[in-house]
């Protein structure tokens, strides 16, 4: 074989498929692919790369979803990933050149630790939050819910459940620590205001038929433990996520969780209690999915686990063998989809990307 001919060749694409094997109902015929995101310089790359755009207008408002379709489908992707249009809560961050091969236009931003938006109350009632009743927010999913492939479902996603992270990012992680002793009625009034926006948006997308997957998104720790202590948490953040979770479930939809950091004294919690379905963003310096997929993968589902570290640092054949061991030790009864252990930064060759997708398909066929 060449180098990409498993990845070129036409794949049958199965959202059915894949919901079966994210709820463990034993091995799945094919490995199924999943990533949080690809960034855009990734993307396009691929498509100019494949001409994937190829015989699309470029006029047509659309052809940014359409190519997002396309190159969804030669990456093995059932789904495409899609949020509510313009949910926006404008935050303190700095901006920085982007040294990535595939750089970013404008830089790439960073978060102030120090301060955010709300820092006091009178902050917090003149901050201009997002309304998700707004008719227009659910302009993309009508798109896709009318123009999707049929062997395709939507993930509703993109900008849901940052409980944990929109605390800190809201007030800055320096004055949530500060808050978390002598403002808690404060942080309390955030978490709150962010569940009713998100059980807004929830509601919203459950009523489109082809979301058929909820995946939320709530980075919580760092490489040793999380962000605010196990109590605080479970108050603050886990409590949204159960009720979301929750919201799913009676839709018939499963709840998935990326969560990056280490999350050891709470992942009980996120099982038993939150009740997700799979757990998305793996470390090797954290955890490593296979051995994850003999502990807590269990009871419920992994994506992802090719650490982004690695793909950056490593040869193809490295890479290659890597996503094989992955495969040997995680599909066995499902409950596993293979990705990045992150997303697909844009700072990942794209050569390494590529080889670790198109390995996944060889292992299909063999």
């Amino acid at each position: 074989m060449n180098a990409y001919d498993a990845l070129t060749a036409e794949h049958r694409l199965d959202y059915e498929g894949l919901i079966r094997n994210l709820l463990r109902k034993g091995t799945p015929a094919r490995v199924h692919h999943m990533e949080l995101f690809q960034d855009f310089e990734i993307r396009d790359a691929i498509a100019e790369r494949f001409g994937l755009a190829d015989g699309l207008d470029r006029d047509d408002p659309d052809f940014g979803d359409r190519r997002y379709i396309a190159v969804q489908r030669f990456c093995g992707f059932d789904y495409v990933r899609v949020g509510m249009d313009d949910l926006v809560m404008p935050l303190h961050k700095a901006a920085v050149a982007d040294t990535a091969a595939l750089a970013r236009n404008g830089g790439r931003n960073y978060q102030d630790e120090h301060t955010g938006p709300i820092m006091s109350w009178d902050d917090f009632e003149r901050y201009p939050w997002p309304d998700p009743a707004r008719p227009e927010m659910t302009r993309r999913l009508e798109w896709f819910e009318r123009n999707l492939p049929d062997d395709m479902c939507i993930i509703g996603s993109g900008g849901l459940g940052h409980f944990d992270e929109y605390l800190t990012w809201l007030m800055g992680y320096e004055t949530l620590c500060y808050a978390l002793f002598d403002q808690r009625d404060l942080v309390q009034a955030i978490a709150d205001k962010l569940l009713e926006i998100y059980r807004v948006c929830t509601e919203r997308m459950l009523q489109f038929d082809r979301v058929r997957i909820i995946w939320a998104s709530d980075d919580m720790g760092f490489k040793t433990g999380l962000m605010i202590s196990p109590d605080d948490t479970r108050r603050f953040v886990l409590r949204g996520h159960k009720e979301l979770a929750a919201m799913a479930h009676a839709a018939g939809r499963p709840y998935l969780l990326h969560a990056c950091g280490n999350l050891r004294d709470i992942i009980d919690d996120l099982i038993d209690d939150v009740k997700i379905d799979a757990k998305h963003s793996f470390e090797d310096t954290i955890e490593d999915v296979r051995q994850v997929k003999h502990t807590y993968g269990r009871r419920i589902a992994l994506i992802g686990g090719i650490d982004v570290d690695f793909l950056c640092r490593s040869g193809e054949q490295a890479i290659r063998r890597r996503v094989r061991d992955t495969l040997d030790v995680c599909m066995d009864g499902g409950g596993y989809c293979l990705g990045t252990g992150n997303s697909v930064a844009n700072y990942i060759p794209l050569d390494n990307y590529l080889a670790m997708v198109d390995e996944g398909w060889r292992y299909s066929q063999t």
